[in-house]
């Protein structure tokens, strides 16, 4: 399974930016998603999570309440609508396919991973 994420940019504080990431197959019907992000010269941090079915979402609680993460199951894609974006933001953002169906901010639990993409937000 590969990954593809995308949608990042360079915006002000206070803007908007929606992520998005692709599956080359049907794989993410079955999966927990996730997006991470890394700060530089910082470790990976959980962001976000789903289940597949897409009843369960998990929160990082700095971007609970401004990020909203979705997916399509039909379109094997998943979102991360990013809102009233802060610098601290300011990271690659990844997404990954959990092992199980379950949503979880355990990094060790995910197997696959997109290439990343780079947001800045400057204030």
């Amino acid at each position: 399974v590969q990954l593809q994420a995308s949608g990042g940019g360079s915006v002000q504080a206070g803007d908007s930016l929606r992520l998005s990431c692709a599956a080359s197959r049907r794989t993410t019907s079955n999966n927990g998603m996730g997006w991470f992000r890394q700060a530089p010269g910082k470790e990976r941090q959980f962001v976000a999570a789903l289940s597949w079915r897409g009843d369960n979402t998990i929160y990082e609680n700095s971007v609970k309440d401004r990020f909203t993460i979705s997916r399509d199951n039909a379109n094997n894609a998943v979102y991360l609508q990013m809102n009233n974006l802060k610098p601290e933001d300011t990271a690659v953002y990844y997404c990954a396919a959990a092992l199980g169906a379950m949503a979880t901010r355990d990094k060790s639990r995910y197997r696959y991973w997109g290439q990343g993409t780079l947001v800045t937000v400057s204030s």
